[in-house]
């Protein structure tokens, strides 16, 4: 038992940890593997892009100095990108920490929060953690039920989460219904869009959303580096609302959230296209290559927009992952998520989804 239990907060008290994906180098000192693929945590397969890698090295001679707490350079970058006023950006640690930052900036105990069946599993966790009410409405077709989600907000709801695409399912929500459920709300319930895969979307039908918050100032817009920029080591996202939320979130975030690198590496990133060129091509042919396997396999998955896609294995998916490490690959069960028969796989590179490919069938026959 331990013995400072009773002093922590009563959310806190119950509250089960965020498992992230199992480190490669973990997997390798255990096994000996002189190689492990990692296909589990929906990480950028491409490595570090030149320009990145570049602003990295020229700023390595300042990092004894703190960064600018503000991220002035790195707002005024994203605000001539999305063509936002830099008093609508919010900077955080990764998007998860916009999450987190809302959370602790409207939510009580005595206000519930809604969000999905299925849906991105921090939402939960943060909620319980401030003591507030979960309202998880169950999912449609593994998504957002729109709808039903409306339907459970009371008096009492404080934030609604929505995740386009959803992780770890990738199902997206078309645009018009997006808009419509935002301008449904109640002014005083806030609605975080959850965009952290944003990139991946094909452009036919994206939600353009970063103009929203003009219309709808109870909106977070909540996105991030990690994924198709390819920077989930430095950790460093951004949201975009109205001026007097950021104003509020702005007063709750730590000064020095964003590291030194993370701005600079985060600012170049925004000029290189090359790279986010290469990187949707290099996923969109991998996901083709996947689900192809997949039907070859006879297994059903859930079509995707993102860079990973959650495949059905008709049968308990957690002795298929076991065995998979066994054969040094690393991807993710999704049991937490209540999809215990379902694993969700990164897309690689070419080579890495191959070898997947391989040792997935190899797993399928007892081999």
């Amino acid at each position: 038992m331990n013995p400072f239990l009773s002093l922590a907060l009563d959310g806190v008290q119950q509250l089960m940890p965020y498992v992230p994906g199992k480190p490669a180098d973990e997997l390798q000192r255990e096994l000996g593997f002189a190689e492990v693929i990692k296909l589990a945590s929906n990480e950028n397969p491409l490595g570090t892009g030149r320009k990145v890698a570049e602003a990295i090295r020229n700023t390595l001679p300042e990092i004894s100095r703190y960064p600018d707490g503000s991220g002035f350079a790195l707002k005024t970058a994203l605000s001539a990108r999305w063509s936002v006023d830099a008093a609508q950006i919010t900077l955080g640690n990764g998007s998860s920490e916009i999450l987190e930052l809302v959370m602790r900036t409207f939510v009580a105990p005595e206000h519930e929060v809604v969000f999905a069946q299925h849906a991105f599993a921090l939402y939960p966790i943060l909620t319980q953690a401030v003591g507030a009410k979960a309202v998880v409405v169950p999912a449609k077709v593994y998504g957002h039920d729109l709808d039903a989600m409306r339907a459970a907000v009371t008096d009492l709801t404080r934030v609604v989460f929505i995740a386009n695409p959803n992780n770890p399912t990738g199902t997206l929500l078309a645009a018009q219904a997006v808009e419509e459920f935002i301008a449904s709300l109640p002014k005083s319930v806030l609605c975080v869009l959850d965009e952290a895969y944003y990139e991946f979307v094909d452009p036919a039908v994206r939600t353009e959303s970063m103009h929203w918050p003009d219309k709808y100032p109870n909106l977070i817009i909540a996105r991030t580096f990690s994924k198709a920029y390819g920077l989930a080591g430095l950790r460093i996202g951004f949201g975009v609302s109205s001026p007097e939320v950021a104003d509020l979130l702005n007063r709750v975030r730590q000064p020095f959230n964003g590291n030194m690198l993370a701005l600079a590496a985060a600012e170049a990133a925004l000029t290189d296209a090359d790279y986010l060129t290469e990187t949707i091509a290099v996923n969109n042919a991998g996901m083709a290559q996947l689900t192809s396997a997949f039907e070859a396999l006879g297994l059903p998955w859930i079509p995707s927009s993102g860079n990973f896609v959650a495949v059905d294995m008709r049968q308990p998916a957690m002795p298929l992952y076991q065995a998979l490490l066994q054969k040094g690959v690393i991807v993710r069960p999704v049991g937490n998520y209540e999809m215990p028969n379902h694993l969700r796989v990164s897309i690689g590179t070419e080579r890495e989804n191959r070898i997947f490919i391989d040792a997935l069938s190899q797993v399928m026959q007892g081999v």
